[in-house]
This record gives structure tokens, C-alpha cells and sequence, in this order.
């Protein structure tokens, strides 16, 4: 009996752990209202949709697509947020892109938003969803699917990296503000909250990873950038105090195809990207145009 006491008690304080770390980490959700009307663009312009993904669970989307000239399908950018965002707060990469004819696919992930919950999210669960919006985006008429490319922010940077290194079927992948290592982000996170990592911290990274069902290093993106075949742009804010920019510069030395911009702006980039979005919308058309003899089918 005492030995059965024991175990239970153990099993419970397990229990007890793993809620409290899974709902330390839970990703804020913030609500939002993203609507025609409310973007400036026509209503015709502006679809709200809901697209399937892994499990069952359904996403949130907004479809942006340009005026068509003609019946040609266009490319599209489908962009995702970051940790604790939402579709609306990606908005400002919307204009530049759809003035130069792209279609745009806007996505709450999972927890996020206005998409279905799960008992946690990841940044394997953001790449995931991202699947499934690239999936959608291949059932519709209008879209171009062999011209497709990822726009991520942040974890949602570190998640279009991890599909890129397991699928061919983009064409270009922006990467805004990534960071080189998840466990390198915990522990800051960790130091801010004051968790002792010898005494707590080594134990939360551990049951982190066993929850996502992968190592940190097998997602990292120094280790996805390198087998990343399509090319890549690094833009990264040179006040970012969340992930410091020297992440940056240690991802684009571990890929040939990877280029790195550097700008004035912090983590956020909403307001930094402005100046730049000639820049983005050059770099995506080159990659789009250029001929490629990869497969795009979305096979890894």
C-alpha cells in the first residue's frame, strides 16, 4: 500500500507539473475583427473563410486577392503570425503585396485568433496549419499552386522554415524576425520569470519537448534553414530585444540560398516593414519567376 501511495502521489505531482507548464506557456489569445470594410480594399476583395486542419480543427482565414485583368491564377503569399498574435496584426504586409497582384492568405493558427483551440499549440502545430492552408490554397481556381511562398513572423517564421525543410512546394519562403534555437528562447524566457534552470528549468525544457513530440534541436531553425531549397529571406529588426539579432546573422551563414535584410524596427516589424515592402515584393516575384525543376506537389 505504501508503495502504491508513493507512485500515486508521483503521478500526481506529474500531473499537476504538466498543467502548470502547459498553461504557464499557453499563448495569449487575442481577439480580432478583420472585415472588408475595415481593410480598406472592396468587399469582393476580402474573403473570410475557414479551412481544415490536423485533428479535425478548423482555422480562421481571410483571402485577399487583387483585381484580375485576366483569368490567369495568380501566385499567393500565405502569411502567419507569431506566438500570441493573429491574422489582423499581419496586415501591414498586405498592401505592398496585393498592389503587385498577389493573392494573400491570412491564418490564425491554432489557439490563436479566431481558430479552433487544442490542449497546446507548438511551432510543429503552426507548420502543420501552415500545411493546411497550402493545401487549400491548391483546391482553388484562381490561385497559382506551383506559385506559392510563406511570409511567417516570429514562431511563425520558425514554422514556414521547419515546412520548407520537409516540402518542396514553395516557392520562396520571408522569414520576419526568427529566432536560431527554441531552447535558446526558453531559457530567456525562463531567466525573465526567474525559473532556476538547475533547479526547475531543465525539467520544463525536458517535458516541453516530450509534449511536442520532438527534440528542440530536430526543429531549430539553424538546423531546418540548412535543408531549406527555396530561396530565403532573413529580415530581422536591429533593435529586436526578444531575439537578439544576432540569431539572424547565424542563420543565413548556415544556408547558400538564404539572404539576410537588416532593419530598423524591433521584434513587432509591423511599422519597420513599410520602407521595405518594395524590397519583399522584388525578392518574391524573382523567386516566383525564376524557372525551378523541383516538384512542387508537397511531398517532403
Amino acid at each position: 500500500m505504501g508503495a502504491l501511495t508513493t507512485v500515486g502521489g508521483l503521478w500526481a505531482l506529474q500531473k499537476c507539473a504538466h498543467l502548470g507548464i502547459v498553461r504557464g506557456l499557453r499563448a495569449p489569445r487575442v481577439s480580432h475583427e478583420l472585415r472588408s470594410h475595415a481593410s480598406g480594399l472592396p468587399r469582393d476583395q476580402v474573403t473570410e473563410i475557414d479551412i481544415p486542419t490536423t485533428g479535425g480543427k478548423r482555422l480562421s482565414a481571410w483571402l485577399v486577392m487583387p483585381p484580375r485583368s485576366s483569368g490567369t491564377p495568380l501566385p499567393a503569399v500565405l502569411v502567419m503570425h507569431g506566438w500570441g498574435s493573429n491574422a489582423a496584426m499581419m496586415w501591414p504586409v498586405v498592401p505592398p503585396l496585393h498592389a503587385a497582384g498577389f493573392a494573400v492568405l491570412l491564418m490564425d493558427a491554432r489557439c490563436h485568433g479566431h481558430s479552433d483551440d487544442e490542449t497546446f499549440t507548438s511551432m510543429p502545430r503552426f507548420a502543420e496549419d501552415m500545411a493546411s492552408g497550402l493545401a487549400w490554397l491548391r483546391t482553388q481556381p484562381a490561385i497559382a499552386g506551383d506559385q506559392l511562398a510563406l511570409l511567417g513572423h516570429s514562431v511563425g517564421a520558425a514554422a514556414a522554415l521547419l515546412h520548407a525543410s520537409q516540402h518542396d512546394d514553395v516557392r520562396a519562403v520571408v522569414s520576419l524576425s526568427a529566432f536560431a534555437h527554441p531552447e535558446e528562447v526558453m531559457r530567456r524566457f525562463m531567466a525573465e520569470k526567474r525559473v532556476p534552470y538547475p533547479l526547475l528549468g531543465w525539467y520544463v525544457l525536458r517535458h516541453v519537448q516530450k509534449v511536442i513530440g520532438t527534440s528542440f534541436d530536430r526543429i531549430a531553425p539553424l538546423r531546418t534553414l540548412a535543408a531549406v531549397n527555396c530561396p530565403t529571406l532573413l529580415v530581422h529588426g536591429l533593435s529586436d530585444r526578444t531575439v537578439p539579432v544576432e540569431d539572424a546573422r547565424r542563420l543565413v551563414a548556415v544556408s547558400s540560398k538564404a539572404r539576410l535584410m537588416l532593419v530598423e524596427g524591433d521584434h513587432d516589424l509591423r511599422d519597420a516593414l513599410a520602407p521595405h515592402g518594395p524590397a519583399l515584393v522584388a525578392f518574391l516575384r524573382d523567386a516566383i519567376e525564376t524557372p525551378t525543376d523541383k516538384p512542387h506537389s508537397g511531398a517532403g
